[in-house]
């Protein structure tokens, strides 16, 4: 088997190299991933609604905070953690599993929520980090950039803003996940509407706006921490890591160096003690049919030392 050897500062490794499926990355990378461009007029938009939306929960000095208000929260962090764990990672990027056009465009609405762009463009550059894992050419390295950069920086980059669509040929050929990254934002003012009617101001201060800058960083999480902090089970020809506290925050994408190690299957926590909620919807969802062929690690890709 051909192997791999990267020397960047402070990480050095030489394993077995690795890509993603050639059945779902159908072109080649860009050269590198761009630097944010701050003071284009869609930059400065994006920067001021990003704004926003980090400080949107202060009003609820105002609103006050009550039961119904938190139990919005952690609902609302729960539909964004599933639809962006089980949607946009697992299903629309390494497509893990397989499901029915009709509730792939479901899963399709719930990662939307999230207010992370749509399924098209969240693919798009979650495969090009995959191709590029950590070298200069990754979209949000924390090896090679800043923590900053991975964790938050990188997705005002002017040439991301639209991703790179024809490496996920595999999902814009369908009309309504095209029509859906059009109105990406309409799931979440949906789920805010609700969350307004239920609880008041307090319900969509605190539940929503709370609920989404919660889920937000916490899958922010995964750039930036995985791939500094935690452990190396796999000799991955990249620095990913995994961290029990970001896989229990995620529902299960802490267990990163796993997942970089085998990307392609549905579990992430490869041990029985590796929490992973995710995968357990997923097997739940497969209990009902509404999901099939489930990818797991085969025994010979488990094998490691701990």
């Amino acid at each position: 088997m051909a192997t791999a050897s990267f020397e960047r500062p402070g990480f050095s490794v030489s394993s077995p190299s690795h890509s993603v499926s050639p059945s779902i990355v159908t072109e080649p990378p860009p050269e590198a991933p761009p630097r944010a461009s701050w003071w284009s007029t869609a930059g400065i938009v994006k920067v001021v609604l990003f704004v926003l939306l980090q400080l949107a929960p202060l009003a609820m000095i105002w609103t006050g905070v009550d039961w119904r208000s938190v139990l919005l929260c952690a609902i609302c962090y729960f539909v964004n953690m599933v639809g962006v764990t089980v949607g946009f990672h697992r299903y629309f990027s390494h497509r893990s599993y397989k499901t029915s056009r009709w509730f792939r465009f479901v899963l399709g609405c719930l990662g939307c929520t999230a207010l992370q762009k749509g399924p098209l463009w969240w693919a798009s550059a979650h495969r090009q980090h995959h191709r590029e894992a950590d070298t200069s050419k990754d979209v949000h390295s924390p090896v090679t950039g800043s923590v900053w950069w991975s964790h938050m920086g990188w997705v005002f980059a002017g040439d991301w803003n639209d991703g790179k669509l024809q490496s996920v040929g595999d999902l814009s050929r369908f009309r309504e996940l095209r029509w859906l990254e059009h109105i990406d934002w309409l799931p979440a003012v949906g789920l805010a509407a609700v969350c307004l009617l239920v609880g008041g101001w307090s319900g969509l201060v605190v539940g929503f706006f709370l609920g989404n800058l919660l889920s937000r960083h916490a899958a922010f999480l995964v750039n930036s921490v995985c791939h500094l902090w935690g452990r190396r089970r796999f000799p991955t020809a990249d620095a990913s890591r995994n961290n029990l506290l970001v896989a229990i925050l995620t529902l299960g994408e802490g267990w990163h160096n796993n997942h970089h190690h085998y990307q392609s299957s549905a579990n992430q926590g490869f041990r029985w003690w590796e929490i992973d909620v995710g995968y357990y919807i997923i097997r739940l969802l497969g209990c009902f049919g509404l999901v099939w062929d489930i990818r797991t690690p085969p025994l010979a890709k488990l094998a490691a030392v701990d």
